[in-house]
């Protein structure tokens, strides 16, 4: 009996401290703000490369921009978790949500939410005020024009929110270079264009969730053959990116070519195979590896 006491004390000590923890991560969506910062920090860090400017000296503009980006990702993601809590009982993937169970109370949700982005927007206009409007932007237009309106009534929905998924790199290239030369809106291109094949993919894998709480997904409306057509296309799309990138040199152009040719061939050759789900799941793996070997190598490269 003693025991049974003692090991119950020690889970009501360590297991709520965890679950607050998994709650509040799940609720700003800790993996997209951390893939998004990735490709914001590339942004910044080639700005830097491009300018000749020094990391080092000006780590103020570093934590503004980093510390800005994550915070209004992260504030962004918990208002869609806000406004999707009565839908998202209904999908697998999304029922287990704090917003969901009720371990956030709604009330809770927006004051983190507007909380998170004033503040990362107060970051970002410390560094300029492109990188403010920029971070703006971006809250808008996936709080307001994808989570609000285009999400359950367009079928387009995927590329309207891929908008907002392509500004963190721009808003890090704009904290040190304002100006947003060529190659940053290369990078906000190729993060615009990865984003339909990646997210179709996921739906494939998941259409009868999106089925069940009526969102438009490309292959609930259209079926699984238009949305493999239309995943094959966003990956061709990717092909001329890595030529207008010369600027971080030919092994890179060489490499990213290779990543985008590797993308195109794996989706060919299981095209025509009859389980289009597992070639869902195929090409989804390869998106996520892709978006995060990419931007590494972008900061490798630029600086052997």
């Amino acid at each position: 009996m003693g025991d049974s006491r003692t090991l119950a004390s020690v889970e009501r000590t360590v297991h709520p401290a965890s679950t607050k923890w998994k709650d509040f991560t799940a609720l700003i969506k800790i993996g997209i703000v951390n893939s998004n910062l990735i490709t914001s920090f590339t942004g910044l860090w080639l700005a830097f490369v491009f300018t000749d400017g020094h990391f080092l000296q000006s780590l103020d503009t570093v934590f503004y921009a980093l510390a800005g980006s994550s915070l209004i990702m992260a504030g962004s993601c918990a208002l869609n978790n806000y406004i999707d809590r009565d839908i998202d009982h209904i999908m697998e993937r999304t029922k287990k949500r704090p917003t969901v169970t009720g371990k956030i109370t709604g009330s809770k949700t927006l004051i983190i939410g507007f909380s998170f982005i004033v503040v990362g927007l107060i970051f970002l206009f410390l560094t300029n005020i492109i990188a403010g409007i920029l971070g703006v932007i971006g809250v808008f237009s996936y709080v307001v024009v994808y989570s609000m309106w285009a999400k359950r009534n367009y079928v387009s929905n995927t590329v309207i929110g891929s908008l907002p998924g392509a500004i963190p790199p721009l808003i890090g290239w704009a904290a040190v270079d304002p100006s947003l030369p060529t190659m940053a809106w290369m990078l906000f291109l190729l993060m615009f264009i990865w984003q339909p094949p990646h997210f179709y993919a996921l739906a494939m894998r998941r259409v009868e969730e999106y089925r069940a709480a009526s969102i438009p997904m490309l292959p609930v409306v259209k079926g699984f053959s238009v949305t493999k057509k239309h995943i094959m296309f966003w990956v061709a799309l990717l092909l001329p990116i890595p030529f207008f990138m010369m600027s971080l040199g030919i092994p890179f152009v060489i490499f990213a070519t290779a990543l985008n040719i590797g993308w195109f061939i794996m989706g060919m050759m299981g095209y025509k195979k009859k389980d289009d789900v597992k070639w869902a799941n195929g090409m989804f793996i390869y998106s996520l590896n892709y978006l995060t070997i990419l931007f590494t190598a972008m900061v490798i490269f630029s600086v052997i």
